[in-house]
């Protein structure tokens, strides 16, 4: 901890002090306090290998400007090869084959069509290479708004002769800011590698057009639930596969859901109170009080209005699309004994959500769980009950045509709808439709009435007009 200043010490000369011991690298960081602010332990080795991160992503900063990301992923593989076990040549075998059989069962349930590339089994460290890229995409917005704010705040804070310093000092204060946000996700996505079972296991499209599971987190998946692993095996990669066909099919909803999420990302602002007391109080010896900062979301306001609303949208479609999964492979396996033993497991487990999942909660401030999935999964049964595969399935094919919130409230009125169409009756006008035409009304009797009190002699055009040219 920093020593307490003398009661007659100017504040200005603290602030001074803090600034000094930052920029001169005399702070007297502890290793082993950095190594717990990057989440790692603080064996030698470890230690050793973080900080040689921290130096290189910290000098590529300098030149390059921006956050460097490529410490994310090495911090997330790293973790990822913590305990990691080969997956073996039967293994493969096994996973090959549930995917056979998946594609067959999927194949009677949903009009979707198959991948064009062959799903795969995945290490952990495997999987954070592979969903790296918009893990990061997710995140950066957040972690470039906390990098500025820090930056802006030392400004606003520091006394005027030291502006000059400060403004030097800029591209550092936000480099160390942007590592250590970096290097906690690195942390967030290598502890999801030893969580998650597949690539769309979290909800959102971590992988385009690709299927993949994880077996050694499937192993520990099935661990204490009294299952054969080869059904588990078989349930999970119907379920993935479900997932990246609804994808693959609807190539707006990849593109629609991580616009929204980044767009929610980007619209959180940092709390500039907070960030004051982070730096009127800042001890560089101990980082771990600048990365607990960053990470318990306590630099992030509460959402505004606005940001409520677009939340309650975003998980609306997460909700659906985790909703037509669960349908769609509740169906596909029907002649599985365990699955619905099985799919209580995945509903609790979501409904839970781990700790790594909590975690980028806090670093992004967004949960990424649709809360409305059970009232989802009952409208899509309705509309499967009532208008078959196909007519649901289709509903996916527009963003304009997929279901609402009112959906969700009300699925009759929904199912009304699509049995209406298939009967070839025009639909129910909404809202919508009948401010429009009220809109075209008001319009057409407007010009009607214009039309009505104009002299018929008059011309709307007074230029003369020239005769037409004799016939010859």
């Amino acid at each position: 901890m920093a020593e307490v200043p003398d009661e007659d010490k100017n504040p200005e000369d603290d602030f001074q002090d803090m600034i000094r011991e930052i920029l001169s690298g005399n702070a007297g960081v502890d290793p082993s306090k950095l190594a717990g602010a990057a989440g790692l332990p603080s064996d030698p080795a470890s230690l050793q290998a973080m900080m040689m991160q921290f130096q290189r992503a910290m000098q590529q900063q300098s030149a390059e400007g921006g956050i460097n990301w490529d410490v994310s992923l090495e911090q997330a593989v790293q973790i990822g090869r913590n305990d990691a076990q080969n997956i073996t040549p039967a293994e493969r075998e096994q996973f090959a084959q549930a995917f056979h059989v998946a594609e067959l069962w999927l194949a009677d349930v949903t009009s979707f069509a198959s991948l064009t590339s062959t799903p795969r089994t995945m290490s952990r460290a495997e999987w954070s290479k592979a969903t790296m890229p918009l893990w990061t995409q997710l995140a950066e917005p957040v972690a470039t708004s906390i990098s500025d704010a820090l930056t802006t705040v030392l400004k606003e804070q520091a006394p005027e002769q030291m502006q000059e310093m400060i403004g030097q000092a800029t591209r550092m204060i936000k480099g160390v800011g942007g590592t250590m946000f970096a290097m906690q996700l690195g942390q967030v996505v290598g502890q999801l590698s030893t969580e998650v079972v597949s690539g769309g296991d979290v909800g959102i499209p971590l992988l385009e057009d690709e299927a993949a599971l994880v077996p050694q987190n499937v192993a520990a998946f099935s661990e204490g639930l009294d299952i054969p692993l080869d059904q588990v095996q078989l349930y999970l990669a119907v379920r993935e596969l479900a997932h990246a066909r609804l994808f693959r099919h609807a190539r707006w909803l990849r593109l629609h859901l991580i616009s929204s999420i980044t767009a929610f990302a980007r619209g959180i602002h940092i709390d500039t109170e907070a960030i004051e007391e982070l730096a009127s109080g800042f001890d560089p010896s101990n980082p771990e009080e600048l990365r607990e900062a960053m990470t318990n979301g306590s630099l992030i306001p509460p959402k505004t209005d606005q940001q409520l609303a677009a939340l309650e949208r975003l998980e609306t479609t997460l909700a659906l699309i985790e909703g037509w999964v669960d349908v769609v492979t509740a169906e596909a396996t029907v002649r599985l004994p365990k699955a619905g033993s099985v799919a209580e497991t995945v509903r609790r487990r979501r409904a839970t959500g781990g700790p790594a999942e909590q975690a980028f909660a806090t670093l992004v401030g967004l949960e990424l769980r649709p809360r409305r999935l059970r009232e989802a999964a009952a409208m899509w049964t309705k509309v499967t009950d009532a208008v078959g595969a196909s007519t649901r399935d289709s509903l996916w094919q527009h963003p304009d045509l997929v279901p609402t919130s009112a959906d969700i409230d009300d699925p009759a009125a929904l199912v009304a709808r699509l049995e209406a169409a298939e009967r070839g009756e025009a639909p129910e006008p909404d809202e919508f439709d009948v401010a429009l035409e009220d809109l075209l009304r008001s319009e057409r009797e407007s010009d009607e009435a214009a039309d009505a009190q104009r002299d018929p002699s008059e011309s709307d055009d007074d230029s003369p007009r020239e005769d037409p040219p004799a016939v010859p």
